[in-house]
């Protein structure tokens, strides 16, 4: 059975790029955060809570995304959230004004907050492999493709004579063209496979699903694993292990280069359909990585060379890869009569992890230095395990067919 039904493609290929999008505005706030400090002359508390208004935004939009899906459809909660991104991307950096770059970003995060669910949503009814979750791991590597390419790209404007808000609006621009040629998508293909049940579905009857809860704390640990390893690695290649800058930030993209590789290479590979036994296989690896990340660190000497963690900081985006599109295909499957309620609350949980976890790594590093903020990560990874292992457990248990 082909990956995608073929009257499907064109859809599946426009939500690609949407994820690819969606993965470049997730970053280049943060990478363009240097020039807007310089440039609007914040400090780090204003600058903090810009970026936090999005995330709050984004976990919002996305717990009730599920409503908004099932009220609107599909379609419509696409074009909600792509045209919130357009509003917010238009203006964001216009003006110094630190009001009113909050108020666009909480725009660009309620609007991502829309889109993730709906993307999800979207691609777990166009899988043609019958739940193998091979869809849902292409679709989550354009978001991989996004994070690496949107900070290259910024980069590459700053040190030419164009202005670095640029790319905000080519962005917004690209954001309005999608919104265009979704609206002529035929995503009532998607909405006619709804079964009956679902939407008759109430909540009291979601909630006794497991697997409902569990996707929440499932992405809510793995989230704040990935954020936190991705934000700190390269300081910690730096101030451990003796890294010089350039070279410690080569550590970054190994980590997102790893997580490519698994979000492309999986799909090509694997073509079984045990999800719950490759979850507990790549978080293992996770763990297993990001620990040995920790012991290095307590044990490095002066001298050390690099190939040891350099090659480490790979295999841990090689075992993010699958992680979190694995988790929304078995919360989706798992609880079939109300796919978009479950997959909303579980994205929801990755917004608290994409919230939370930098300020407990801050609090940690600044506290007990570095070593045992990284090290943090290494609990916090043996719990995404651990409750990722769960959740393939109740999977497995009451395994049912899409």
């Amino acid at each position: 059975m082909p990956l995608i039904a073929k009257p499907l493609r064109g859809l599946f290929l426009g939500l690609f790029a949407t994820f690819t999008l969606f993965g470049i505005s997730m970053t280049i706030v943060g990478a363009a955060l240097p020039r807007i400090l310089g440039d609007f002359r914040w400090s780090y508390a204003a600058a903090g809570a810009v970026i936090a208004a999005s995330a709050v935004a984004y976990f919002l939009a996305s717990l009730f995304s599920g409503k908004v899906l099932n009220a609107i459809g599909s379609k419509a909660t696409m074009i909600a959230g792509l045209g919130s991104c357009v509003l917010g991307l238009a203006f964001f950096a216009s003006t110094p004004s630190f009001l009113a770059n909050l108020l666009l970003n909480l725009f660009i995060g309620a609007g991502q907050g829309l889109i993730e669910p709906a993307v999800n949503w979207s691609t777990l009814r166009m899988d043609g492999d019958q739940g193998s979750g091979r869809a849902m791991n292409l679709m989550h590597g354009a978001f991989a493709i996004g994070a690496v390419s949107g900070p290259l790209v910024l980069s590459v404007i700053m040190a030419s004579d164009l202005s670095w808000t640029i790319l905000f609006r080519a962005i917004a621009v690209l954001f309005a063209i999608l919104a265009v040629a979704l609206a002529a998508s035929p995503f009532s293909r998607l909405e006619a496979s709804k079964s009956r049940s679902e939407d008759r579905t109430t909540n009291t009857k979601v909630a006794r699903e497991p697997a409902y809860y569990l996707g929440f704390l499932c992405l809510l640990l793995y989230v704040g694993t990935e954020i936190g390893i991705s934000n700190w690695i390269a300081e910690y290649f730096v101030r451990i292990f003796g890294a010089k800058p350039a070279f410690a930030s080569l550590s970054v993209s190994l980590f997102w280069a790893g997580l490519l590789a698994g979000r492309f290479g999986v799909p090509a590979l694997y073509r079984g359909k045990r999800l719950e036994t490759a979850l507990i296989a790549f978080s293992l690896l996770l763990t297993t990585a990001t620990a040995a990340l920790c012991v290095l660190g307590f044990m490095i000497v002066p001298g050390t060379p690099l190939w040891a963690p350099t090659a480490l900081t790979f295999v841990a985006g090689l075992g993010c890869s699958i992680v979190y599109p694995t988790v929304i295909s078995l919360v989706g499957i798992s609880c079939k009569s109300s796919q978009a309620e479950a997959i909303s609350f579980a994205v929801a949980g990755g917004g608290v992890g994409l919230f939370a976890f930098p300020f407990l790594m801050s609090w940690i590093s600044q506290g007990f230095g570095i070593k045992t903020g990284f090290a943090s990560y290494a609990i916090i990874a043996t719990m995404t395990a651990s409750s990722c292992a769960v959740l393939a457990k109740v999977f497995a248990k009451a395994r049912r067919p899409i």
